[in-house]
């Protein structure tokens, strides 16, 4: 696992986490973020596999 796979990781989990919280608390804009970050962190994860793959 490189660096991009695992900030991607990171920031799939925290969106993860976000969006869940903002549920509870009935906050639609938080959970819009969340799932934006998760999918931001698909993708940075997903470039760090092909890196460590072309390597």
């Amino acid at each position: 696992m490189n660096k991009d796979e695992a900030k991607g990781r990171r920031k799939e989990a925290t969106g993860q986490i976000r969006a869940e919280v903002s549920k509870l608390t009935n906050n639609r804009s938080q959970q819009v973020k969340g799932k934006i970050e998760q999918a931001e962190g698909k993708v940075q994860k997903e470039v760090g596999r092909l890196k460590r793959k072309s390597e």
